[in-house]
């Protein structure tokens, strides 16, 4: 009897890992589609019958992350990075839920915090040195933070040479931010320039350069190098929500920003640029161009995918009766 069991057994335990890959694909799925409601609720409704594995609690991380649910975000990320501490991506994600709670701390907590968010990404960083994105969070830290907490310019730059040798574009948005952060405008922008030219004209590279210009008020440069992204091989969508929220927070060519909008959300949206949001940012595009009807119904629209979404609701009270 024992015999037969020991047969069954790795056969009833990849069933099982699939069962779990098929579930994670899928809450996944809903993320990416920005159905953050439908993927807490699969995530919490599976917490009933079993503790959610590493993926799992994650993708429950990045659902509340989405919302800005910070308090909620984090015990789900130290789940994953407990069940998985070999992980680098779940330690990414906990670094920058830390951070994005020290932001909005007093200063003592924001600095506890800050040596939690350092160490969770310096953490990634070893566990995989080649990602790229990783070192990217890493190298923001280090321009940000004192040298007190643990930042430096030097650090900054030691992350960009490590990221040289894997994307050398990527090097130069490393040394732009550094010369941001010393308010050396001329030199950012030189090194934006750069970033440009040694990506071949990346759509995320002249996002990061139209932030520059409208740092510096510079708002007719900044809306030229927004056209010239939307004409841009697009690696990552999300930078087409960027461009147009960067668009309606400068009150530049809302009909421009509404048509990036559009162009997103027929495409197929990524988690990082949550359907929900914009669905809401297209909404106030057209609130500001007079079409209250069609406003609202984006708000509708973004609530029926985050129905805690308050801005939304605040919105859509906002243009109905």
């Amino acid at each position: 009897m024992m015999t037969r069991f020991f047969k069954i057994l790795p056969v009833s335990l990849l069933l099982i890992a699939s069962a779990v890959t098929a579930f994670a694909d899928s809450a996944h799925d809903m993320l990416a589609a920005g159905r953050v409601d439908d993927a807490i609720a699969a995530l919490n409704g599976r917490l009933l019958s079993a503790p959610l594995d590493a993926e799992s609690a994650n993708l429950l991380c990045r659902a509340y992350f989405a919302l800005e649910d910070w308090n909620r975000a984090e015990p789900a990320c130290k789940k994953a990075a407990a069940l998985a501490p070999n992980n680098s991506s779940f330690h990414v994600w906990l670094g920058r839920v830390y951070g994005e709670k020290a932001d909005r701390a007093n200063f003592l907590v924001a600095a506890g915090l800050a040596g939690k968010v350092r160490g969770e990404f310096e953490r990634a960083v070893q566990l995989d040195p080649i990602d790229v994105d990783a070192r990217i969070d890493l190298a923001e830290y280090y321009i940000e933070a004192p040298s007190m907490l643990g930042g430096g310019e030097q650090k900054a730059r030691e992350q960009a040479q490590s990221i040289a040798a894997m994307n050398p574009a990527r090097e130069h948005w490393v040394y732009g931010r550094i010369a941001e952060q010393k308010k050396d405008y001329a030199g950012a922008e030189q090194e934006y320039r750069q970033y440009v030219s040694l990506s071949h004209g990346a759509s995320d590279s002249w996002l990061s350069l139209a932030y520059l210009l409208r740092r510096e008020r510079r708002f007719d440069e900044m809306e030229q190098a927004l056209v010239k992204l939307s004409q841009s091989p697009m690696q990552d969508p999300k930078v087409l929500v960027e461009a147009a929220q960067m668009l309606y927070r400068s009150d530049r060519n809302y009909p421009f920003a509404a048509e990036l909008l559009h162009r997103y959300l027929a495409a197929g949206t990524v988690e990082a640029a949550p359907a929900f949001k914009a669905r809401y940012l297209l909404g106030l595009l057209l609130e500001k161009q007079g079409d209250k009807a069609g406003a609202a119904d984006q708000y509708r629209a973004s609530l029926s995918l985050a129905r805690n979404f308050g801005l939304a609701q605040q919105a859509l009270n906002r243009v109905t009766p």
